[in-house]
Formats: structure tokens, C-alpha cells, sequence
């Protein structure tokens, strides 16, 4: 019986030949057999590298399944989230920002994936979205927004959920095209403006800002562009005023089961969606198996 993961489908012979794989490398870590997988499938990123964490949560959902049997974990990597709660988000200086928009003065977004700035992203994020960090899965972004030498917030990016039935209904793509398209969608996890500035519009701005900037930075990192942005919001917490302003559109609500859920029942809160198509176009594109 085929087994499906993130879109992809792994045949009974596919299966049997990650099976072989593990067996002739006995000596391998988890790791290194996920890249071995990922070169003998050719498993790649549009920009030619190789898919490794995806093939490993694969691999492990396989794992768990019964279909392959995996080597002991060798190791468990540290907490993330308190790797992430670095000294950098002390130092950051709290007087607070009360003005307007033009006030305010020049605003630099500064993308700070694999850059010395991410992990300051990530200790902002922890500390002050109600969310907390999570590290995203998959093609993904940061963004740090700089005002009077200082940062004023941030934001994160990451590739979007396979499967969204309001965000497909309002698409209109096949399955087909979903399966081959959905690389072209961005996902918002997290933004932020920090607590302590208080400056009108400026979230709808630096909305409008990133909707025209993602695209050229996509491109560079992962070698293909964007046609189409989404995100949620919680509206027991937000009226999700600031993406409405910037004419991201109301699309529906999530049911509250979150991906791959086994049973029909809620067991999260229910999300509004909202979605912004960077293009007149989207739809034929999207929609494009050719």
C-alpha cells in the first residue's frame, strides 16, 4: 500500500528500496541516511539542494508506521526554542516608539536567513509573540524591520500547507496543480511589532513592503518566485485589521484539526485565513500542469 508525505507518495518498491538502503549502511545515522535517500530519488529544492529535513520527517513517519525500521537515534539535538533565547534579546533597547508613520523615518527590512540576525529574530519571537518560536519546515524567511538604529519587529515566512480547502476553492487549482504549484505559496508564521512601538499603519506597511519583496528574495534563496501569499489569525486575539488594510482577503476558517489529522474532531483553535495574490494572474498560473 502506497504512503503518502507532504505530497509526495513513496510506492511499495520505493519503500522496499529504503528498506535496502538502511540495511546496507548499518553504521549510518539517521541523517546521513536521509541524504542518501534524497540522492538516490533525487530529492530536491528548486535550487538543486537536496531535501533533508523533509526526507527525514519521511523517514520517520515511515518509521513510526512500521514500513522501515530506523537506527537507534544516535543523538538528540538541543531545544530549539531555548537555543533561540539568546542574550541579543535583552540588549535590545526598549524606550518606546510613539509617533507616526512619516515620523517615524526611514525603515529598513533586512531578509536574515543565515545571517548573524536570525537568531535576534528568534529570541524576539520568543519573548514577545503569543506563539512563542517554532522552527518552520521546509523553504523559509526571516525578516528584521529597522527604524532610528533600532528594531521595531520582525517576521517569518515559510512554505504553505499542502492542503487548505478554503485557500484551493478560492485558487480553483486541480489537485494536480496544487501538488505542483503549492511551492509558490509563502506562509506568514509569525509577525511581529515590537510591544513598546506604537506607530499607526506601520503593519499594513511593512505588509505592503514584504508583499513586494518576497518574490525577488525567494527567488535568490530557493530558485523560483512567489504568486501568492497566506497566513491566520486568531480572531479570538486579533480582528486581523492590519492585513484587511493591506487587502490581504478573508478566505474562510480553518476546522481546528491541524495538519495531518487522524480524527475529524477539533483539538485547536479555529483560525481565520487570509490570502493576498501577488499577481492579476494567479489563478491561471497556479492552475498551470504544463
Amino acid at each position: 500500500m502506497d504512503f503518502k508525505h507532504r505530497g509526495r507518495t513513496f510506492t511499495d518498491q520505493d519503500i522496499l528500496r529504503i528498506n535496502e538502503i538502511i540495511a546496507a549502511h548499518p553504521a549510518r545515522s539517521r541523517r546521513a541516511l536521509s541524504k542518501i535517500v534524497c540522492e538516490e530519488f533525487d530529492w530536491r529544492q528548486q535550487n538543486g539542494q537536496i531535501r533533508d529535513m523533509v526526507c527525514r520527517g519521511a523517514m520517520l513517519a515511515l518509521h513510526r508506521d512500521g514500513r522501515i525500521a530506523l537506527p537507534p537515534q544516535k543523538m538528540r539535538p538541543k531545544n530549539n526554542v531555548i537555543l533561540h533565547r539568546t542574550a541579543q534579546t535583552a540588549l535590545v533597547d526598549q524606550m518606546p516608539i510613539v509617533v507616526s508613520l512619516s515620523d517615524l523615518g526611514a525603515i529598513e527590512l533586512h531578509q536574515v536567513r543565515k545571517t548573524a540576525d536570525e537568531r535576534l529574530v528568534d529570541g524576539l519571537i520568543e519573548a514577545h509573540h503569543y506563539l512563542g518560536y517554532t522552527r518552520p519546515v521546509g523553504e523559509q524567511i526571516k525578516y528584521l524591520f529597522i527604524a532610528q538604529g533600532r528594531p521595531i519587529g520582525c517576521a517569518a515566512w515559510s512554505s504553505a500547507p499542502r492542503h487548505l480547502s478554503p485557500r484551493d476553492r478560492f485558487i480553483g487549482w486541480s489537485m494536480e496543480a496544487r501538488r505542483k504549484n503549492v511551492r509558490l505559496l509563502a506562509y506568514n508564521t509569525r509577525f511581529l511589532i515590537l510591544p513598546w512601538v506604537r506607530v499607526p499603519h506601520l503593519a499594513s506597511h511593512l505588509l505592503g513592503r514584504m508583499a513586494r519583496d518576497l518574490p525577488r528574495e525567494w527567488e535568490r534563496l530557493f530558485g523560483h518566485g512567489l504568486l501568492y501569499l497566506e497566513t491566520f489569525t486568531d480572531p479570538s486575539r486579533f480582528k486581523g485589521t492590519c492585513y484587511r488594510a493591506a487587502n490581504w482577503i478573508f478566505l474562510g476558517k480553518t476546522k481546528g484539526r491541524g495538519n495531518n489529522a487522524r480524527t475529524h474532531e477539533q483539538r485547536l483553535p479555529i483560525k481565520e485565513i487570509l490570502g493576498y495574490p501577488l499577481t492579476p494572474r494567479f489563478r491561471e498560473q497556479l492552475g498551470n500542469i504544463g
